[in-house]
């Protein structure tokens, strides 16, 4: 069996190495494709005229050859042994869809980013959104005409759902088969440069969302040019990507080389990596540890702060530990045991794997750890999962109430509006930006979105279609998820901005960028430490007080995850507070404010909290008296 990381892996390819049309100046071109499937490989030109170019064999596998007369917008195919043809595996953009050819792209554009650096992970609080539904136009464009209203709400990064290519116009993006390729109902290339470098412009760091487990169905055509997948191994979305057997060193340089490339060429701060635990790999350099050191070395390079964020079911603290302790080197991952634990809590849902979660207890100890199920006993899986984190810094923990999976993988793609009331979608958003971990807010989320987020695709084969229509009843038996294919399905799904001016929505809005403001301003908020930190649940109440500090600044929040009003003896060191926030405040269409303006605590106090609120109290530097 090959070890993946065999020496000449290696990083991101060089110059003289990246695969795909490269131009090279003076109208010359060089492809270079691996195919070792293949004994012979010439490139065929379409336009602007139809010509056929043998390619030179590489080591390998490798095929190559630098051609004379090809600009950018020139349109070709791959053929294969004097047969089939096929779009590049490495192709920059696809303008006629899975199916047709590829078109070299000339990656030049006009940056005013120069000064830009990044931000430190401790800094983020993330925006995700999906491109296609976040604004009426679906485009980059249309996201740009919405920056600075994320300005405004005092988000600081923007996550951007997958953009590769994928079939058809209308996708999640978790289904993308070209990977280098920007899919140009977005805007393509060139909109998704203008999109990052209108960020820079506003202090907004970029996260993109990339799949690196498996490929879509429909328009993938790699299993013809070389052992991409593997059958040792499967997702369940198909064949997995071949990282561990005999060829999978050019897998992992096809890549990494992806990867990197947003980096440099596209300017992107940092890859979210979706559904790691779908990566499968039995050689001792893991791709996600090469792939990382990579990202990290193209970020130094270009002297910008980077991150690698991963997503797992794993409760794995090797993803983020450094490499010397045994770990992965990555910088962050999300946590779903926060996000479950809430949930349970403000819905009283048990089904899946909620069952595992429910009392106040598991939310303060995703709080206090970052994973919940951490080496116990998990009803869910009829297993141990999962193991201790507390030695696991806070900011490399990314949490959230909602998300894109957590929404749209529901049957009806409910939001949290659709599901619980006004006052426990401001106990939801105090409980995530509070914390002292990484925020990510699911787009709409700060005004109370009410159109759902559905599960869509765009199909083209009709068998195809069918089975995922066919898949998404069998998997929610309980009720009639929408027909995916419907365009219908995929307008429902589309923000409906309108409601951010109604006069809740628009408290909703004034109280997420009030908290957000807060969690900055406040010394003892903006520290993203687990030291610093005491979290109690009270005694025979749904009661959760949490006090975190930092030098002579300090802060203690009381959340009440009960339907009933909640006075409580809270434990709050002894000294002066003043209450910055109470979430039931008529301010932000709340029942009423029962909190004390300022409290004199000799230890102990005893507040009352209305149902499904919170209060913030502060003491010490860093903070102007009450929120308003």
């Amino acid at each position: 069996m090959s070890d993946g990381g065999a020496p000449g892996a290696g990083p991101a390819a060089g110059p003289a190495d990246i695969p795909g049309a490269v131009l090279l100046g003076g109208g010359r071109c060089r492809f270079r494709v691996w195919a070792p499937n293949a004994r012979a490989v010439q490139v065929h030109l379409l336009s602007p005229e139809d010509r056929r170019v043998p390619l030179e064999p590489r080591e390998r596998g490798y095929h190559e050859a630098v051609v004379p007369g090809v600009a950018a917008g020139a349109r070709y195919r791959y053929v294969l042994d004097g047969g089939a043809e096929y779009p590049d595996p490495a192709s920059r953009l696809q303008p006629e869809g899975v199916h047709g050819p590829s078109q070299v792209v000339d990656p030049e554009f006009t940056w005013a980013d120069a000064g830009w650096r990044g931000l430190g992970l401790a800094d983020h609080i993330i925006y995700e959104l999906h491109v296609g539904t976040f604004s009426p136009e679906g485009t980059f464009d249309g996201v740009i005409g919405e920056l600075d209203a994320l300005v405004d709400l005092g988000v600081t990064a923007v996550e951007l759902m997958p953009v590769a290519h994928f079939a058809g116009t209308r996708n999640w993006g978790y289904d993308g088969v070209y990977l280098y390729a920007v899919h140009p109902a977005y805007g393509g290339p060139d909109g998704l440069k203008r999109l990052v470098d209108a960020c820079h412009r506003r202090g907004l760091a970029v996260i993109l969302d990339v799949v690196y487990n498996h490929l879509g169905p429909e328009g993938n055509y790699l299993a013809a040019f070389g052992p991409y997948f593997t059958d040792r191994h499967r997702t369940p979305w198909g064949d997995a990507i071949n990282f561990d057997g005999p060829g999978s060193d050019e897998v992992r340089r096809w890549v990494i080389d992806n990867a990197c490339r947003w980096i440099t060429e596209f300017h992107i701060d940092g890859l979210r990596l979706d559904a790691v635990h779908a990566i499968f790999v039995e050689s001792a350099l893991h791709i996600l540890e090469e792939l990382g050191a990579a990202v990290h070395e193209c970020g130094r390079g270009l002297r910008r702060r980077v991150c690698v964020i991963a997503e797992s079911n794993l409760n794995d603290p090797r993803l983020t530990r450094s490499v010397d302790r045994g770990g992965y080197g990555l910088d962050a991952v999300w946590s779903d045991d926060f996000h479950h634990a809430l949930h349970a809590l403000l819905t009283g849902e048990r089904i899946r794997y909620y069952q595992d979660f429910g009392g106040v207890d598991d939310l303060a100890l995703a709080w206090t750890e970052g994973f919940v199920i951490s080496g116990r006993y998990s009803l869910y899986r009829r297993r141990r999962h999962g193991a201790p984190s507390r030695d696991v810094p806070a900011p490399r923990f990314v949490i959230f109430a909602q998300n894109h999976d957590q929404v749209g993988n529901r049957a009806l793609g409910e939001r949290l509006t659709h599901l619980v009331g006004f006052e426990a979608l401001k106990l939801a958003a105090g409980t995530v930006l509070l914390s002292p971990f990484v925020p990510l807010l699911f787009m709409g989320e700060e005004y109370g979105e009410t159109a759902p987020f559905l599960y869509f695709t765009d199909h083209g084969d009709p068998a195809l279609a069918e089975a995922v229509r066919r898949g998404r009843r069998a998997e929610y038996p309980e009720s009639e998820p929408p027909d995916p294919q419907s365009p219908e399905t995929y307008e429902r799904s589309r923000l409906k901005r309108g409601v951010a001016r109604e006069p809740r929505h628009r408290a909703l809005l004034d109280f997420y960028t009030t908290v957000i403001r807060l969690r900055k301003s406040v010394p003892a908020l903006a520290n993203l430490s687990k030291e610093p930190l005491d979290v109690r649940v009270i005694d025979g109440a749904r009661v959760m007080v949490a006090r975190r500090w930092r030098g002579d600044s300090a802060a203690v929040a009381t959340f009440n995850f009960s339907a009933a009003p909640a006075t409580v003896e809270a434990p709050v060191p002894a000294g002066r507070w003043t209450l910055l926030v109470d979430s039931a405040d008529t301010r932000w269409a709340g029942p009423g404010s029962a909190a004390p303006q300022q409290i004199d605590s000799g230890g102990t106090v005893r507040l009352t909290l209305a149902p499904w609120s919170f209060a913030l109290f502060a003491s010490g530097a860093g903070f102007e008296g009450r929120s308003s």
